[in-house]
């Protein structure tokens, strides 16, 4: 497994690449402290499964690294680390194409967490997303497609499944899994088939 890790402080970088080694000991990780750096790494080792990308960097600010990164690599899963933990910023996020948020203040536990769970193809939304107002995670009622999906996130009928089904991407459905998290303000396939009854659907 090759990580990319893009953040501008070395002990952030350094304690990142720990937690990776822990949890996949041959994992090979590179090391990038500012945006421009990190796309170079990237479009170098085109084998990268993953970029953990902080959102202020000293060459970008905010999400203008993470639109980059969805740009000039859009097969690329990218988890955002931020000090953060405004739920504007993670909504901002997920709705650029991140896989995953993480707060910087996360323990190693929930970062391998979220890491396993973005490796295997879902979308982490922290904790705390949940907790906020509901018209604050609540992006409106879901569309008739991402009905769709949330009936079969349901059956537990796995994405590509899902995929095959609706006649849809693998990314696509990840978009929508995204988009239906964002709305029900959950962090998981459980939380949203859970918290689907309390939205309207389209």
């Amino acid at each position: 497994m090759k990580v990319l890790v893009v953040d501008d402080h070395a002990v952030v970088r350094e304690g990142m690449a720990a937690v990776l080694r822990q949890l996949r000991p041959d994992a090979e990780v590179l090391l990038a402290h500012d945006a421009a750096s990190g796309m170079a790494l990237a479009a170098a080792n085109p084998d990268v499964e993953l970029v953990l990308l902080d959102l202020m960097l000293p060459d970008v600010v905010g999400l203008a690294a993470l639109e980059d990164f969805g740009r000039e690599h859009p097969a690329l899963p990218v988890m955002v680390l931020s000090s953060s933990e405004a739920p504007d910023a993670v909504r901002g996020a997920l709705e650029l194409g991140a896989m995953g948020y993480v707060p910087k203040s996360a323990n190693p536990e929930t970062l391998l967490a979220a890491l396993r769970l973005v490796l295997s193809g879902e979308v982490y939304v922290p904790p705390f997303m949940v907790r906020a107002p509901a018209q604050a995670t609540a992006a409106g009622p879901l569309t008739e497609r991402q009905v769709d999906v949330l009936r079969l996130l349901a059956e537990e009928v796995p994405n590509k499944e899902i995929a095959y089904r609706l006649g849809l991407s693998e990314k696509t459905v990840k978009a929508h899994l995204t988009a239906i998290f964002r709305t029900l303000g959950v962090s998981n396939r459980a939380q949203a088939v859970a918290a689907a009854g309390r939205y309207p659907s389209a």
